[in-house]
Parts: C-alpha cells; sequence; structure tokens
C-alpha cells in the first residue's frame, strides 16, 4: 500500500468560553480575580488517513468541528492533543482573500501569495497567464484586489493554490461563492490535481457536491468522529442522520 497523504491521529482541539471579562485594570483589581473560563473541545480524539492521490471530504452540520479541524490540517490552529502528519507540501484556501493584500493589484498578489505558498517568482512568472486565464478576471488582473467581488477574490485565490501544484490542498467551502463555470472548472481541475497523485481535503455542506467529487469522507459531530470510509456509504448514513432529527 502507497504511504498515506495525511495522518490524523488522535487530534483534539480545545478553546476556553469566557463567561465574564475584565473589560478594565480596574475592574480587574476591583474584582480581585480572573475571568471565569469553561473549557470547550471543538475536536475530540479524532483520527484517520487520507489516501494519496484522493479528494478527500469533511461534513457535518455547522460547530461539528469540520472548520476547527480544517484549520488544523492548514496549521492555522495547532491540535491540544495528537499530532497531524502532513508527508508533502501543503497549500491551504480558507477564507476569501486570504493572502491577498488589498492593495496591491491582482497580478501583485499573485507573486505575493505564490511566494508565500513556496513558489519562486521566476515559476510563478512562467504559470502568470494560466492562472490569470483560469481566474477569470481577465480585465481586472491590474486593478486593486479591494475592488474586487468576492467570486473574484475566491477565483484568483484558487487559481493561484491549485497553480502552486502542492501535495496537499486544503479548502473549505469558498468554492460556493463561485458562479456554475467555475465550479465545473474547479471540479476538471481537482480531478487533474489527483490524477497527477495529489490530495485534495475539501470541507462542503453540498452532499452532492460530497458524492460527486470526494473517494472518501468523514463525518463530525459535535466534535468526534461518527464514520469515515467511502464517500457514497458515508454520505448516506449522515443524510439519514439528518433526516432522523428534522423528522
Amino acid at each position: 500500500m502507497t504511504e498515506p497523504a495525511v495522518i490524523v491521529d488522535h487530534v483534539s482541539k480545545r478553546f476556553k468560553l469566557y463567561k465574564e471579562r475584565n473589560q478594565t485594570l480596574k475592574s480587574a483589581v476591583m474584582r480581585r480575580r480572573k475571568s471565569v473560563a469553561d473549557e470547550f473541545w471543538a475536536v475530540k480524539d479524532v483520527s484517520f488517513e487520507v489516501p494519496k492521490g484522493s479528494t478527500f471530504g469533511l461534513i457535518g452540520r455547522n460547530g461539528s468541528g469540520k472548520s476547527t479541524l480544517l484549520k488544523c490540517l492548514a496549521r492555522i490552529l495547532h491540535p491540544d492533543e495528537g499530532s497531524i502528519t502532513m508527508n508533502g507540501k501543503a497549500a491551504s484556501l480558507l477564507e476569501v482573500g486570504s493572502g491577498f493584500h488589498p492593495e496591491l493589484t491582482g497580478r501583485e498578489n499573485i507573486y505575493l501569495n505564490g511566494s508565500i505558498l513556496g513558489l519562486a517568482k521566476k515559476d510563478i512568472t512562467a504559470r502568470l497567464d494560466e492562472i490569470i486565464d483560469f481566474s477569470g478576471v481577465g480585465q481586472f488582473i491590474d486593478q486593486p484586489v479591494k475592488n474586487y467581488s468576492s467570486g473574484m477574490y475566491v477565483r484568483l485565490g484558487f487559481s493561484v493554490a491549485i497553480h502552486v501544484k502542492p501535495d496537499i490542498l486544503v479548502v473549505d467551502e469558498v468554492l460556493a461563492v463561485g458562479d456554475g463555470a467555475f465550479k465545473k472548472k474547479s471540479r476538471e481541475k481537482f480531478r487533474e490535481f489527483t490524477n497527477s497523485g495529489r490530495t485534495v481535503i475539501l470541507v462542503t455542506h453540498s452532499l452532492a457536491q460530497v458524492r460527486e467529487m470526494c473517494d472518501q469522507v468523514a463525518w463530525l459531530n459535535k466534535g468526534e468522529l461518527q464514520a469515515v470510509g467511502p464517500a457514497k456509504t458515508v454520505t448516506k448514513q449522515y443524510q439519514e442522520y439528518l433526516d432522523a432529527q428534522d423528522g
């Protein structure tokens, strides 16, 4: 068997929820005590492996922990327990305009974002036309991105990330912002990406999109792993759960 692209090993992530805060130094002195906080475990003891060259989905309701886990995979957050092993270079696209400077033009941000993702300037230049063409930004490429719509932000950010050609691409719901033509083009790019042995991990609320795009899926509920396996099997279990909850 080939080495997995990603190994998530008993990962847990907690946050502190403060009941009350000391708004000023004076209030802290007057009360003579610290703010009281409860621990909230957003992700609890989650383990799975992502096969190399696959598209792997994370599904679950809002508050299930999937976005927190995705941020751990993207190295934005660090697990409090357990470990995540990435076998290869990873790039992430988690929110609209992440890694972009609003005052710089689209072209300048391609170079900025590409360098953040580890690409040399000469390599960015070699792929520049392809990045611009795929994004569909066209005549606006030399305009400051602060004037871009959210859809333009997403298309350009995704185009940079996919053309950097990382071994592992981590993507959040941002693709939902794109129009139908862009979504179709993105799905085709994902297939091309995984056919070359690279790996995609994505979060989406669209079960139809998961069934169409993903090979395997992990279903999270209240921070805990409910099931992991083939996309059709796990999405069916998840749909049955939703029907039972909403019925």
